[in-house]
């Protein structure tokens, strides 16, 4: 019932740590501020947003918040990732001051150009969402009846690596360029055949930044079922790799929602490191993206995507079922 108060329950405390993060962070604001965060949980263009690349965006900017409202703004983050993502996502944001001065400080890059965005009032409504965002940073997260649906997850990262003397002195998103590598080798010729879907690889992620991700991208690559042991548990370990993004309790919902499920591997592009390349892995209402294919493959982009459930498509048509079910068919009445 919108109005409510849920209060989520011992065995997920998620939902009230984010809306007990979200008050704090709304209530940390001035009134402008105030005003630029919050937006109508229905005003689907703002809410249904995803935009890793430099540009404007809606919410209010970490730039012109003072020291306490930015923490605030953090602790609100910080709920919806877990502690090695969250540490991936400050290094992203730090990484705007490396490019800057990469590029010769001509762009004015800076690591308060994230933005916080609230859809609906979390003191009050069953319904309502929010986004933590930047450049090569997209976190989105919805509410509705207690339960969270947590999808867009965007990470990432410009330079991919910084290296001296021939070591990475950065490199955040490395595990999910490693695991997939060591995936691609443990598969064998045969599945690596049927995993490589093209010699180059594409120019982006495929889902880009479109409020809707595929439902399914062709072609597949190899399945699941057809990998040997190590293969089967390694892209299992990929798999979740992406859902740990996620505090425990969400990560566990998601796994379990994929249990049993089919999954597909591919590959694009040469397999030789340093070299332009992508993957992806698809399964039921799941479609993980990865690219390394700009800037001579120093520029990755991560995403974790639930096509059927992104910005929270899932709990809100579950809460709407439960709040309108069908009536009664009256006799005679066309079915």
């Amino acid at each position: 019932m919108t109005g409510g108060r849920y209060t989520g329950t011992v065995e997920d405390p998620v939902p009230e740590q984010m809306r007990a993060a979200a008050e704090a962070f709304l209530s940390a604001l001035d009134d402008p501020g105030r005003d630029a965060a919050r937006h109508a949980f229905d005003d689907e263009p703002a809410r249904r947003w995803l935009e890793y690349r430099p540009r404007p965006r809606p919410g209010v900017a970490l730039a012109g918040l003072d020291v306490t409202a930015r923490k605030a703004a953090h602790r609100l983050l910080a709920t919806a990732l877990s502690p090695a993502a969250y540490a991936q996502a400050m290094a992203v944001m730090a990484l705007e001051e490396v490019l800057d001065r990469a590029e010769d400080w001509r762009r004015g890059r800076h690591s308060g150009d994230y933005w916080v965005a609230v859809f609906g009032d979390p003191a009050r409504d069953d319904d309502w969402a929010w986004r933590f965002e930047g450049h090569h940073l997209s976190v989105s997260m919805t509410v509705a009846d207690g339960r969270v649906s947590p999808a867009p997850v965007f990470l990432g990262a410009n330079p991919a690596t910084v290296r001296h003397a021939g070591r990475p002195v950065s490199r955040p998103l490395g595990p999910e360029e490693d695991l997939a590598r060591e995936l691609l080798d443990a598969l064998g010729p045969g599945g690596r055949s049927a995993a490589i879907i093209a010699e180059e690889a594409p120019a982006d992620i495929i889902s880009a930044t479109r409020a809707a991700a595929p439902d399914r991208l062709d072609p597949l690559g190899v399945p699941r079922g057809r990998l040997r042991p190590t293969g089967r548990a390694l892209l299992d370990r990929l798999v979740a790799l992406y859902l740990d993004r996620l505090p425990p309790e969400l990560a566990a919902r998601e796994a379990d929602r994929l249990d049993g499920g089919e999954l597909h591997f591919a590959w694009a592009g040469p397999v030789e490191p340093g070299r332009r390349h992508y993957y992806r892995v698809q399964g039921e209402d799941l479609l993980i993206e990865y690219d390394n294919t700009t800037d001579d493959g120093n520029h990755a982009h991560t995403v974790l995507r639930r096509p059927a459930g992104d910005f929270g498509a899932d709990v809100l048509a579950a809460h709407h079922a439960a709040a309108h079910p069908p009536g009664p068919v009256s006799p005679g009445a066309p079915r």
